[in-house]
């Protein structure tokens, strides 16, 4: 078992160090599913004693909020609320930068105050405080490009601490012409993931992908479940998937270390 619930916590009178909250894709979502896993086995070779929801965790209301219903938000957030203050929950680490932007910034309002911590950072923690190391040679020769999600990078100006957990593999790091504070969207936010595309030139994830592709890379790094989705989408337009792997930071890691 990789992970014990809050409630199994709970029970034996135990508290945790940190609620990693899985998210609806890293839950429903097959890849998002692998992801998952992958962060979930660092922590557990990091020594780090952490609890998911399982069957409490609802959807954060992000995809409600975006969409324009705030009512369905409110529900959403505050039974989710009631959850975590009932469990006394103080530290949160999420993979979804989604999830992340809602329980940091629109919780708090709504009476859900926690330490919220994206999985990239929290990655970056553990490899500069040594409880994790990076094993060398998985990614020798092989170029990484590293796209920037909205809701870590634009919306939360967190940029340095996915790269320098990328910096610890011995890959080559090739950024974006558009990268950081002038990165482009992958086309999946704002509740964009769940409605039909607009009549246009070009899907924004193609546009995306095409400017990944054009670095050379041999894989394109990503911190968001969305992201991932689209990105592939957009490496499989022009037929690369078979020489361009997207993959989540967190993945990287644990393949380096044979997780």
């Amino acid at each position: 078992m990789l992970a014990k619930t809050m409630q199994e916590y709970a029970s034996a009178g135990e508290t945790p160090e940190v609620l990693f909250w899985v998210g609806c894709a890293g839950s429903f979502d097959e890849r998002a599913q692998r992801v998952t896993q992958s962060f979930a086995k660092i922590l557990n070779a990091s020594g780090v004693k952490f609890a998911i929801l399982g069957h409490e965790e609802g959807c954060t209301g992000d995809p409600a909020k975006r969409a324009g219903n705030e009512f369905l938000f409110q529900m959403q957030a505050t039974q989710n609320i009631e959850t975590l203050n009932g469990y006394g929950v103080k530290k949160v680490v999420t993979a979804c930068p989604h999830c992340f932007n809602t329980l940091k910034n629109e919780y708090p309002s709504l009476g859900g105050n926690y330490d919220v911590v994206h999985h990239t950072q929290f990655l970056n923690e553990l490899l500069s405080s040594g409880a994790l190391s990076v094993e060398g040679g998985a990614y020798e020769g092989k170029k990484i490009t590293y796209h920037d999600s909205c809701y870590l990078g634009r919306a939360n100006d967190i940029y340095e601490a996915p790269r320098q957990v990328m910096e610890k593999l011995d890959g080559d790091l090739v950024e974006m012409k558009r990268c950081k504070t002038n990165g482009l969207c992958c086309g999946a936010g704002g509740a964009q993931m769940f409605k039909d595309a607009e009549k246009g030139d070009k899907e924004i994830n193609v546009e995306r992908a095409e400017e990944a592709i054009a670095t050379d890379a041999d894989i394109v790094a990503v911190n968001c479940p969305f992201c991932m989705t689209m990105m592939r989408d957009g490496v499989k337009h022009f037929d690369k998937e078979q020489t361009v792997e997207v993959k989540d930071i967190s993945e990287l890691i644990a393949d380096a270390n044979k997780l």
